[in-house]
């Protein structure tokens, strides 16, 4: 049986991609497509009359797949549906690295699933604490409810909007320019932060609409997004390429980060690099610079 390693509360998951469980060819191989999460689903994308099969393949796939270092996260179904409950403990049976609760809408559902998620883990002899949650937020009550969401749980890592339930909500299509979901993008991004957690926008679904998906993602990049919800591995590479830093801002960040260093050591708490005037407030984002560039490869220092 595998068994991984204890997940991280944070990591770099610039891509997360989505993909059914029941299907054994294809959630077989998939670390080798390159991104950071793959998205186990039990919900969408199983038909009603299919779960038990779902959740069969989807703990044979946990208990006998190797996927180094790709995290494996599983969505599951409602909690207003009968399924929920079983999901999670075949998922934490499994090792699965982490839950994305489908349909959250309250710090209420978040507790609700914690609970369940640790008597798994007492069932099965796993350390309690070991499975992280995600909470996906697809209404307006969910968006409203963002940061109660995101701070209602240590095993809380993050949050994502889903595009398609939540302009169902909303009455509105998809717009091009991103204006038929930028308040919620921003508010969900604002709680997020505020709560100390990750944030991931919503897939996209036109895959022949490629100058679209790169206008998304780099609005994704500007708007504070830490990565981005995929449907196929064809999308992996440009959301890796847009999320990189620029070696100009590693640069910097490092000047920075080892400036701030040698001016804490010395009980200085304001000092210049580059001409500019920099305080601790800076660092916290330059580290995360360094930690983004060493995963890109793009760094080999050691001051992350």
């Amino acid at each position: 049986m595998i068994k991984r390693p204890k997940p991280e509360r944070f990591r770099l998951r610039r891509t997360m991609m989505f993909m059914n469980a029941q299907k054994p060819g294809l959630i077989k191989d998939a670390y080798i497509y390159g991104c950071d999460s793959i998205m186990l689903d039990l919900e969408d994308a199983v038909a009603e009359n299919q779960k038990d099969a779902a959740r069969f393949s989807l703990y044979h796939a946990l208990t006998t797949i190797d996927y180094g270092d790709t995290e494996v996260i599983v969505r599951i179904n409602g909690l207003d549906t009968p399924h929920w409950q079983e999901d999670i403990r075949v998922c934490v049976a499994g090792g699965a690295d982490g839950i994305r609760i489908a349909k959250c809408e309250s710090a209420e559902d978040v507790k609700t699933v914690e609970k369940h998620v640790e008597m798994a883990e007492r069932e099965f002899g796993v350390e309690v604490g070991r499975t992280l949650l995600m909470a996906a937020l697809e209404s307006p009550k969910g968006i409203l409810n963002a940061y109660e969401i995101c701070s209602a749980s240590e095993r809380m890592f993050g949050c994502a909007i889903s595009g398609g339930d939540f302009r169902k909500c909303m009455q509105t299509r998809f717009q091009r320019d991103g204006i038929d979901m930028l308040v919620a993008r921003g508010q969900m991004l604002m709680a997020a932060r505020a709560a100390g957690v990750q944030c991931f926008d919503t897939v996209f679904t036109d895959l022949d609409d490629e100058e679209g998906y790169e206008a998304e993602v780099r609005q994704n990049k500007a708007m504070g997004f830490d990565g981005k919800s995929l449907i196929n591995p064809k999308q992996i590479r440009l959301v890796h390429q847009i999320f990189a830093p620029t070696q100009k801002e590693v640069m910097q960040a490092e000047a920075m980060v080892r400036a701030f260093r040698e001016a804490a050591a010395a009980g200085i708490g304001v000092f210049t690099v580059n001409g500019k005037m920099v305080d601790i407030a800076f660092i916290p984002g330059a580290e995360r610079t360094l930690r983004l560039a060493k995963a890109c490869g793009m760094y080999e220092g050691d001051l992350v």
